[in-house]
C-alpha cells in the first residue's frame, strides 16, 4: 500500500505569529520528521507512518514554543525501538502496546512542555492542544487531545469525523442546547477542556483505531479550519482533491483564509492507495 503525506500551515490574515505545528514522518522503521510544508509518497512500512497537528494556546504566553515542544516531544518518542517494541509485541498485545505508546507519546509532551514553563516562568499559560494518526499497515490509530481534529474520508462514504473535540460548545452541542452551526459563531467557542501543558485542563488523550484500507484520507486540522468552517463545506473539497493531499492541504487552508483567516490554520492530509492502482495512474497522468 502507499502512502501519500503532506501538511502546511498558515498564520492566517488576522495573527502576526502563528501558533500551529506539524509534522509527519513517512517511514518510522527509517525514521525522517518532516517539520516544513512538504509532500512525500512511499510504500506504508511495517512500523507505519506518522502525521501530527497541534495548535498551541497562550498567546503572549509563548503557544507556538508549546505546539513546537509537543511535536518534536512525539517524534522523540516514536523510535525505532519503541515502535517495534508495540507493533511486534511478543505478549500478543500489540493493540494495547500500541496505544501505550501513544499515550506515553503525549504523556511525554506534555512533560516537557511543564518543564519548559517551569524553566521560563514567562510562558505560564501555554499549552497546545494535539491530534495525531499513526498509519500502520492493518490499522490505523487517531489520538487526541483538545479540539483539533482528525477526519475520515472515503470515496463511497463521504467525510466523517474520527474525534470528538474536547470543548466547551462541544459539550453543549451533546446536550443538544445548540446546533454544530451555532457553535460555530458562539461567543465561547475558544475554550477547550482538554489541552497538553495547561495545568487547568486535563492532558488526558481519547484514543480511536479503525482498518487501514486503500481510498481512505485522513484530513487533520486545526480549529482554525473546523472552527470556522462546516464539515459540508470541507467536504466539498477534500472530495475534489483526497488523491492529491498537497493540493487538498492548499485548498483547505485557502477556504479558511477566504472565509476571513481569522485563526492560525494547520492542515495535513494522508491518503492511502493501492501500490497497483497508484502506477496506473502515474501512467494515465503521463499520458495526458
Amino acid at each position: 500500500m502507499q502512502v501519500t503525506l503532506s501538511a502546511i500551515t498558515h498564520s492566517g490574515l488576522e495573527r502576526t505569529n502563528n501558533e500551529d505545528a506539524f509534522t509527519f514522518c513517512p517511514d518510522i522503521s527509517q525514521p525522517n520528521w518532516i517539520h516544513n510544508a512538504s509532500t512525500i509518497s512511499q510504500s506504508l512500512s511495517s512500523l507505519g507512518a506518522l502525521l501530527l497537528v497541534a495548535d498551541g494556546i497562550g498567546g503572549f504566553n509563548a503557544g507556538e514554543v508549546a505546539s513546537e515542544i509537543a511535536a518534536r516531544a512525539i517524534a522523540n518518542t516514536f523510535t525505532i525501538e519503541t515502535a517495534t517494541q508495540a507493533v511486534f509485541s511478543n505478549d500478543g498485545q500489540t493493540k494495547k502496546r500500541c496505544i501505550e505508546l501513544l499515550r506515553q507519546a503525549i504523556a511525554n509532551a506534555d512533560k516537557q512542555i511543564g518543564q519548559h514553563i517551569l524553566s521560563n516562568f514567562h510562558t505560564v499559560g501555554m499549552g497546545t492542544t494535539i491530534v495525531l494518526a499513526w498509519i500502520l499497515p492493518q490499522i490505523t490509530y487517531i489520538a487526541w487531545c483538545g479540539d483539533s481534529r482528525c477526519y475520515l474520508y472515503n470515496s463511497h462514504e463521504g467525510l466523517r469525523p474520527l474525534t470528538h473535540d474536547h470543548s466547551y460548545v462541544q459539550e453543549l452541542i451533546d446536550k443538544g442546547e445548540i446546533t454544530p452551526e451555532e457553535a460555530l459563531r458562539h461567543p465561547d467557542n475558544n475554550i477547550i477542556t482538554r489541552a497538553l501543558g495547561d495545568v487547568e485542563c486535563s492532558s488526558e488523550p481519547e484514543i480511536t483505531s479503525l482498518p487501514t484500507q486503500a481510498d481512505n484520507t485522513l484530513i487533520l486540522c486545526t480549529d482554525g479550519l473546523c472552527g470556522y468552517i462546516t464539515d459540508p463545506v470541507i467536504q466539498q473539497t477534500v472530495q475534489t482533491y483526497y488523491r492529491h493531499p498537497d493540493k487538498c492541504c492548499k485548498a483547505l487552508i485557502q477556504l479558511a483564509l477566504d472565509e476571513g483567516g481569522y485563526d492560525n490554520i494547520a492542515v495535513g492530509v494522508a491518503h492511502l492507495a493501492n501500490t497497483q492502482l497508484t502506477f496506473l495512474q502515474k501512467l494515465m497522468n503521463l499520458a495526458q
